[in-house]
């Protein structure tokens, strides 16, 4: 028995062996950069000028708290985040769900194709899509002309509305396939039987639909929030940041610092800054998602 279990434990390692390429190739293209990456954070690298790299600790991340500008484009990023993720993608995603399990099957489909179409369309094309719609001689302003009511430039006045806006229109099918999904599993006799004891339709939302659904929520609302806090192509076509640094969200301002003004080492930092967000939103989710209800 114990020559027989001294074998085993030597055929282990071999186990690990298939596993070996897939590991060396994360190590490589991920565990490498993103080691590189922190290191230059803490450097003063440029694109241009000198050529040195000097360590210089913290002095990045001092510099980035100091920076009125960093902390607009926090504040931005927050709005944004909670206006076209948490609010708008979220509940509208949540809605179209439930009207569509209600609706006949021609509307099912052809509601589905609608919305799934602008999730799939290139970042760029939706970008310049909504630019045109909200341009100061755009669809928006003709619509508004044709019934009499005021007009403006939406991307002036309201630019960081009108980018959360443009998320939302571009993302909110990824919520409703997946309410979509997490609705069809609820039992038929639990929403009947509710209906029956004289339960409203919002009593049966409240307790019972969205209790059911609660982690379908929680992941939901964690990858939505992280590829809304990553936006950047949208923001970037559609007003760069401005007017001045009114949509300048985090990381069309790391993208600015890095290579418009060539600040390698301010810019990663702000990029590990913006990791640090992100991180602190999926710990959030992650610790709801495992509250019982």
């Amino acid at each position: 028995m114990s020559t027989a279990h001294a074998g085993r434990r030597q055929g282990r390692p071999w186990r690990w062996l298939p596993l070996a390429p897939a590991t060396l190739l994360l190590v490589l293209f991920l565990a490498g950069p993103i080691a590189y990456c922190v290191w230059i954070a803490f450097t003063n690298t440029q694109l241009t000028g000198s050529s040195s790299s000097d360590f210089v600790g913290l002095a990045n991340f001092r510099r980035a708290f100091a920076d009125e500008n960093f902390r607009n484009a926090v504040r931005l990023t927050l709005v944004f985040t909670f206006v076209s993720s948490i609010v708008g993608q979220n509940t509208l995603g949540l809605a179209l769900a439930g009207l569509m399990r209600a609706a006949s099957r021609p509307v099912r489909t052809l509601t589905g194709a609608l919305v799934i179409a602008a999730w799939v369309l290139p970042e760029i094309v939706a970008a310049f899509l909504l630019y045109a719609f909200f341009r100061r001689e755009g669809t928006l302003n003709a619509i508004l002309d044709w019934l009499q009511l005021p007009s403006q430039n939406w991307l002036y006045t309201l630019p960081i509305l009108a980018v959360s806006f443009a998320n939302v229109w571009r993302g909110t099918a990824f919520s409703m396939l997946i309410y979509s999904a997490a609705l069809s599993e609820i039992p038929k006799d639990i929403t009947e039987a509710a209906q029956v004891d004289g339960a409203s339709g919002v009593r049966r939302l409240w307790h019972i639909t969205l209790p059911m659904i609660r982690r379908s929520i929680g992941t939901n609302l964690m990858l939505n929030t992280l590829s809304t806090l990553s936006v950047f192509g949208l923001i970037w076509a559609m007003t760069r940041g401005g007017p001045g640094n009114r949509s300048q969200t985090l990381p069309v301002f790391m993208y600015d610092q890095a290579f418009q003004k060539s600040l390698i080492g301010y810019g990663t930092a702000v990029a590990l800054l913006l990791l640090l967000v992100g991180s602190l939103f999926s710990l959030v989710y992650l610790r709801l998602m495992r509250v019982e209800v």
